[in-house]
């Protein structure tokens, strides 16, 4: 096949097939376009079989998709044998063929998370357990990671002996996979977790898959798992023809159990292998890779590599000073408006990205007080998602208890032990009396037909919305929706919940409803809550048209993978981005997490980036000044321009700095200590050569942008061991950071 197309580090992964491969493919770098081209390749030109293909990613959308070019590619040859597949799926096919060799019905149905909560209820209850203490969510995201590390209940009891909970857990566990099993069933954990186990204990299903696969690709590797790394481990072992594609630099599901390790020390896990970087970028200009570049390159634990792009013009990257979130998007508004009447685009080449998902909720409202229609991309438009309208439906019946829509909406949430038998007792009631369910609700105790159980719990509601409403009368909105959140029990149900970062979300999602109660309070003359709730209505009604010309709002990691010609990259401020719990973590490896998401932020631009902050925010119900996020800091001047020409400091927060908070002072510091150190750097640099890392030996002095000058002691493969002047003897890997030849 032709393969005149590609350019040359491209052509040079597609060529290079035996032996393990190491494809670091960076951002816009064409890597599907590399692995469609090899597949074909192996196939018209190496004359391998389909059936002794395997190739994974994570998506059934990137498989498919991967398979539909690689049959476009090569028309003439069968590929129905061909493995292109997600680790799920792949999984599947292994098990229904040999999971009865560990002892399981191949028939095995996969239950889903609400027959996982329920399996894990009967649990419980046969161990005379609480739900309450041992909330089935929460165990079930325990186990789930457990599964994940690949630790059975009696390796995760010895783990946690000494811990209490965690011990009982582990009996929790036990008893779940004992009964998965009687009940010929497995979770999609299970799915890898059991692959693995069979792995191991029948050699024999090993190796005829080991046999069979002589060719493994996997897409998106540092995405992946122990669990997923152990099972690619285990095929490729005979062969060794396997070939990784990733981009450490885009590392970003650490939350999720990706482990960036899995590509960092790829060419510790095989011998010889070939590393091939893909650093030509077909999508950004120059200017956005020059500053894309320059971030990252503050990370220490990463593989070497630089993005260049031919498109060596370009508009430089725009940054925008705002006084808070809502003049921020008033901003983007304003700039999308003018941007496409004047260069003629369209409102699909606009995206709004945010680190955290309120950040959302003040540039809907502006686009929508602008008629700029858009969408949410990977997630709900902020009126419309299922918390808010909860909230909203709390507070509706809090003004007008006869509204029964809203009513049956909250009645049961959160769960009170109102079941829908229940419900549909006091709507026939209602209906015989030509009465509101309110009305009904407060005379339950007459009511006969309903249980004694049910009737309690309909009246500590009746009692709670009781209370509810007599304080709206003295209470200003914004206090009063702080009260729903705090004796309802939502916001507590919510802290429970096993889905932990779905969870926070939602809290913060809740807490920024009570930011639009202060808008409110603060521009609105009437002041009530009804007046509150018809704003609302008005604000959120959005157009049910179906077009796609609509400007795209999605988080950072939802963005992941996406292009735009246009971004705004916003909320560019320190403990948003990055977020706090990454900041008061002090652990680097988070603060390294937060940087890959920037550069995953910055390189989603094509022709125009515009990054926002503001000098204070109110967000979650909170008005906080703002300090620049460090990222802002790490920008290349020279890529950048400052579009408030009266306000061309980004250290504008140094005036509130004794009000902020201690993790942020010791950034501050570190700011200042980075100066410092920036200047000593640049003595050092002046004094340094264009360093081939195979220069370095034993012997030489190095600069290492870490720990400083040291003196290279020894040397095995990439890894090297320094004897740093005052940071001691440690080693490290040529080809994660740079190292200047002194």
């Amino acid at each position: 096949m032709n393969l005149d197309t590609l350019n040359p580090a491209q052509r040079e992964a597609v060529e290079k097939t035996e032996g393990p491969v190491l494809i670091l493919a960076g951002a816009g770098s064409g890597k599907t376009r590399v692995l469609t081209t090899r597949i074909a390749h192996l196939m018209e030109d190496k004359n391998v079989q389909a059936a002794n293909i395997l190739a994974i990613t994570f998506t059934n959308k990137a498989a498919t998709e991967m398979r539909e070019r690689v049959e476009e590619t090569i028309t003439e040859l069968d590929t129905k044998d061909m493995w292109i597949t997600t680790f799920h799926s792949c999984c599947v096919r292994i098990l229904r063929k040999g999971i009865n060799r560990i002892g399981y019905n191949r028939s095995f149905v996969i239950y889903d998370s609400s027959d996982q909560v329920t399996l894990v209820k009967d649990c419980l209850k046969e161990l005379n357990l609480s739900d309450k203490v041992f909330e089935p969510k929460s165990v079930i995201s325990t186990i789930s990671g457990a599964k994940d590390k690949l630790l059975s209940p009696a390796q995760f009891k010895q783990l946690y002996r000494d811990d209490v909970r965690n011990s009982k857990i582990a009996d929790i566990y036990a008893l779940y996979q004992d009964r998965l099993k009687r009940n010929s069933a497995l979770d999609f954990d299970d799915l890898i977790y059991k692959t693995v186990e069979l792995f191991k204990e029948d050699p024999e299903t090993l190796e005829f898959y080991r046999s069979r696969f002589k060719y493994i690709m996997v897409d998106e590797y540092q995405d992946t798992s122990k669990a997923q790394y152990e099972l690619i481990k285990m095929l490729a072992r005979q062969h060794q023809n396997i070939c990784v594609v990733g981009d450490d630099d885009q590392s970003i599901y650490g939350w999720r159990g990706a482990d960036i390790r899995n590509i960092l020390e790829f060419e510790k896990d095989y011998d010889d292998v070939h590393v091939v970087k893909l650093e030509q970028n077909y999508r950004s200009t120059q200017i956005i890779l020059d500053a894309a570049n320059t971030v990252i390159s503050n990370n220490i634990e990463r593989k070497r590599k630089k993005l260049w792009s031919e498109k060596k013009d370009g508009e430089l990257i725009k940054i925008q000073l705002a006084t808070d979130e809502l003049d921020e998007a008033e901003f983007i508004a304003d700039t999308i408006s003018r941007l496409k009447r004047r260069d003629r685009r369209k409102f699909s080449d606009f995206a709004v990205l945010y680190r955290a998902n309120a950040q959302a909720r003040p540039v809907e409202d502006a686009l929508n007080r602008s008629q700029i229609p858009y969408n949410i991309y990977g997630g709900t438009k902020f009126y419309e998602r299922k918390e808010i309208k909860d909230l909203i439906a709390y507070l509706r019946v809090i003004q007008n208890p006869q509204d029964d829509i809203s009513l049956k909406r909250i009645i049961n949430v959160p769960r009170r032990g109102i079941g829908l038998r229940t419900i549909e007792k006091v709507e026939d009631r209602a209906s015989l009396k030509q009465e509101s369910l309110y009305s009904v609700l407060i005379d339950i105790e007459s009511n006969s037909d309903i249980s004694s159980k049910a009737r309690k719990s309909i009246s500590d509601f009746v009692d709670l919305m009781g209370t509810l409403r007599t304080i709206k009368e003295v209470y200003p909105v914004s206090k009063l929706i702080e009260k729903v959140l705090d004796t309802s029990g939502y916001i507590d149900e919510l802290q429970k919940d096993s889905k932990k970062e779905e969870s926070e979300d939602r809290i913060e999602n809740l807490k920024e409803f009570i930011s639009v109660a202060l808008e409110f309070e603060q521009n609105s003359e009437e002041k009530d809550l009804e007046t509150f709730l018809t704003t609302v209505a008005l604000t959120s009604e959005a157009s049910d048209d179906e077009e796609d010309d609509k400007v795209s709002l999605m988080t950072i990691h939802t963005s992941k993978g996406l292009e735009f010609p246009v971004v705004f990259l916003t909320g560019m401020e320190e403990k948003l981005f990055p977020i706090s719990r990454a900041i008061t973590s002090m652990r680097d490896s988070d603060i390294e997490e937060e940087r890959r998401l920037c550069y995953v932020g910055i390189t989603r631009a094509k022709e125009e980036l515009y990054m926002t902050l503001t000098q204070k925010r109110t967000l979650y119900g909170k008005t906080n000044p703002s300090i620049a996020s460090r990222f802002m800091e790490e920008l290349p001047g020279e890529c950048i321009e400052r579009l408030n020409k009266a306000e061309n400091e980004l250290s504008y927060s140094k005036a509130n700095y004794n009000i902020l908070d201690k993790y942020t002072k010791k950034y501050m510091n570190n700011v200042q200590k980075s100066s410092i150190a920036k200047k000593v750097n640049a003595t050092v640099k002046d004094t340094t050569k264009e360093t081939n890392i195979d220069d370095i030996k034993p012997g030489s002095k190095v600069h290492h942008p870490k720990f400083g000058v040291g003196t290279v002691v020894m040397m095995k493969g990439t890894d090297v061991t320094i004897a740093f002047d005052n940071q001691g003897l440690k080693t490290i890997n040529k080809e994660y950071t740079t190292l200047d030849l002194l």
